[in-house]
């Protein structure tokens, strides 16, 4: 076991320190216990050990006493966090209580650190499994890769060669004692259903099921390699005129199936989460069929894309504002907006719109689009609405951009650079 997972570990990238995902359980000791030994032995990353405590359990603390006591006898550092892990209305809680074990791990790494978890091969053929019942696509299907970016560093799974047999076996041997999470036995688990009642059944009838179904994860991940690359081909032939968009002219091009597949990767490389496959598709009838006026916009759980005119801007849901909120601002310091994500800095006003310092000695307000409003702009004075036509600003956004009077009159709109001036 230790050869094959030394070995797994001499390809991560290099990392100033190592972090294992440590629950208690017989996986995790396995992997800190045969990391102990061959980072004493080589010259690998140092290494602290992560618990997160969930709060999900009656036995959470007495979890969290275990690994503090293994990692003690160990001499390795332990780190405790603490999450909610409750689920949203209609979450799995599975789901839940993993994003929130993510997050807060995250959360705490620093760039280029590497997150070892302990999912083996059995692991990942579940994996595969569960993914096919839901109706995934290569991507799905691929499972779980054993490196992959993560927060600011890298996540990787030393132990997706070994069965948990060997494991246990490994355990037994090194008389490793684990804890049992009464989670894991919970029939009303997806995972559980299967790894309890449908995966005996397949390795008596096909003992070599794991190594098969983990080949074939193999077999999808490099299919979907060969898809991303295509993306990345197609997203350069249909770039639209704004940064980060997509020509829907461009897209039109595409047949349907080049066309999803463009747009998953375009949505990936943008970190947001893939809708499914009929909104997918109603993304795209949307998206396509509007007429040049119109500013359609399809949003799921974590995402919306928009269309302004040829242009497909893709984004988080946007936060509301409240367009009738106003700021009094003295520019001698500047004026954070939490809501709007931005901070208004005086130099910009001096540099970019020109105004005259003595301007900036006096109370300025600040506030949204109400309509109506006019600005002088390179010695004439325009309406803003056309204007940020003119530059081509979507609608979405023209209602956030922070305007600045002095008195009553406009004299700068924060975000349509550049100035007047230029």
């Amino acid at each position: 076991m230790l050869d094959t997972l030394a070995a797994a570990l001499q390809r991560l990238p290099p990392a100033p320190r190592w972090l294992i995902g440590l629950s208690g359980g017989l996986d995790s000791h396995v992997l800190l216990h045969g990391l102990h030994g061959l980072v004493r032995s080589q010259a690998f990353p140092p290494l602290i050990a992560v618990h997160v405590h969930h709060g999900l359990s009656p036995h959470a603390d007495q979890w969290q006493a275990h690994c503090e006591s293994l990692c003690r006898d160990l001499g390795i550092p332990l780190q405790v966090l603490g999450v909610d892990a409750g689920p949203a209305a209609g979450e799995s809680p599975e789901a839940a209580a993993r994003a929130a074990r993510y997050r807060a791990i995250a959360a705490v790494m620093q760039s280029g650190e590497v997150l070892l978890t302990a999912h083996h091969r059995r692991d990942q053929a579940e994996t595969l499994l569960l993914q096919l019942l839901r109706g995934a696509g290569p991507a799905g299907l691929a499972a779980m890769p054993r490196l992959k970016p993560f927060g600011p560093g890298w996540q990787a799974r030393p132990l997706l060669d070994l069965d948990r047999d060997t494991l246990a076996d490994h355990a037994r041997k090194a008389g490793l004692v684990w804890v049992e999470d009464d989670s894991n036995t919970d029939p009303r688990f997806d995972r559980n259903l299967l790894r309890q009642a449908v995966m005996p059944r397949l390795r008596a009838r096909w003992p070599s099921v794991d190594v098969t179904l983990s080949r074939a994860a193999m077999l999808q991940a490099e299919a979907q390699d060969l898809l991303a690359e295509r993306a990345r081909e197609d997203l350069e032939q249909v770039r639209g005129r704004a940064s980060g968009t997509l020509s829907v002219v461009g897209l039109a091009g595409l047949r349907r199936p080049r066309l999803r597949n463009a747009l998953r990767g375009w949505l990936q490389d943008k970190g947001l989460p893939m809708p499914g496959r009929a909104r997918l598709e109603s993304l795209i009838e949307q998206m396509l069929k509007a007429g040049p006026d119109a500013c359609p916009r399809v949003a799921w759980a974590g995402a919306e894309v928009r269309r302004y005119r040829d242009d497909l801007h893709a984004m988080r849901p946007l936060v509301p504002v409240d367009v009738g909120q106003v700021w009094q601002w003295t520019p001698t310091a500047p004026l954070q907006l939490p809501e709007l994500g931005i901070t208004l800095d005086p130099a910009v006003l001096r540099s970019i719109w020109g105004l005259d310092p003595s301007i900036l000695t006096v109370p300025l307000t600040v506030g949204f689009r109400r309509g109506g409003e006019v600005i002088r702009w390179r010695g004439e004075t325009r309406s803003l609405k056309k204007l940020l036509q003119e530059a081509g600003i979507p609608p979405w956004e023209r209602d956030r951009l922070p305007l600045i009077h002095v008195d009553e009159q406009l004299v700068a709109v924060w975000g349509m650079l550049p100035g007047p001036q230029d």
